[in-house]
C-alpha cells in the first residue's frame, strides 16, 4: 500500500483487531477533524489510526530519526524532536489535542513537559505504565529488586524509562499544574478499560496502564 492510500483509507476490521488497545481508546477520546500533535510518536501507529479514523489534520514529533522516517514513509507530517526542549518552540494554543502516548516516563522534567502540552494543546491526553500496579510492589516486596514485568520489561540498567510514576502520583501531578482531569481510565495489560468505577486507590493497585484527558 502506497503512503498516500494508507492514511486516507479507513481500517479495516482485521487492522482494527491489531491496534493497541490504549491506542483506540486515545482515538475515541478525539473528535473529527480537530489539529493534532503526537509527542513521541514513534513509527505513527496512533497518528496514522487518528489520521484515517478521524480525519484529523496529524502532526508528529518523534525523538528517533529511524521512527520519524518511518512516519514519512507512512505519508504522515512529522518531524525529529525532543520533547524535553523542543515543544518550547510551539505557539500558544496551536492544537485541539496534544497527546503523549507512553512516554512521560521516558522525559527528563516531566512536570515541564506537562506544562508545555497544556500550553500548546486545548486538550492534552496522556497515557503512562503505572507503577504502582501489585505486580510491581510484590517484586520490590520478596524479591527486593526493580520489577520487569511483560509490561515493563527492561532491566533497570537499560531501562528507557527514566521517572516511573503511579497513577495517584499523576494525578497529584496535575493538581500541582492546575491541570482539569476530564477523563481518566485504567487499563490492563491488554489495554482495556477496567470494567468497573473505582476510587483512585484501587486503579492504582489494580491498572497496569492509565489514559487521562486533561484541560487547562
Amino acid at each position: 500500500m502506497t503512503a498516500a492510500l494508507e492514511t486516507s483509507l479507513p481500517l479495516g476490521k482485521a487492522e482494527k483487531a491489531a491496534i493497541r488497545g490504549d491506542h483506540m481508546i486515545v482515538c475515541d477520546l478525539v473528535p473529527e477533524g480537530g489539529r493534532v500533535l503526537d509527542v513521541g510518536c514513534e513509527n505513527g501507529t496512533l497518528l496514522s489510526l487518528l489520521v484515517r479514523e478521524k480525519r484529523v489534520d496529524g502532526r508528529g514529533i518523534e525523538l528517533s530519526q529511524a521512527g520519524v522516517n518511518v512516519c514519512v514513509a507512512r505519508g504522515l507530517s512529522v518531524v525529529q524532536g525532543d520533547a524535553d526542549r523542543d515543544l518550547a518552540d510551539y505557539p500558544d494554543n496551536a492544537f485541539d489535542f496534544v497527546i503523549l502516548s507512553q512516554t512521560l516516563q521516558a522525559t527528563r522534567e516531566p512536570k515541564a513537559v506537562l506544562q508545555q502540552l497544556l500550553r500548546i494543546g486545548s486538550n492534552v491526553i496522556v497515557s503512562f505504565p503505572n507503577f504502582g500496579h501489585w505486580k510491581n510492589r510484590l517484586q520490590l516486596l520478596f524479591r527486593g529488586r526493580m520489577p520487569v514485568t511483560e509490561y515493563l520489561p527492561y532491566s533497570w540498567y537499560d531501562t528507557p524509562n527514566i521517572h516511573f510514576c503511579t497513577i495517584r502520583d499523576f494525578v497529584a501531578l496535575c493538581e500541582e499544574v492546575d491541570a482539569k482531569v476530564e477523563k481518566a481510565v485504567a487499563l490492563d495489560r491488554m489495554g482495556r478499560k477496567m470494567g468497573f468505577s473505582a476510587p483512585w486507590w484501587v486503579w492504582n493497585l489494580l491498572g497496569e496502564q492509565a489514559i487521562f484527558l486533561l484541560k487547562r
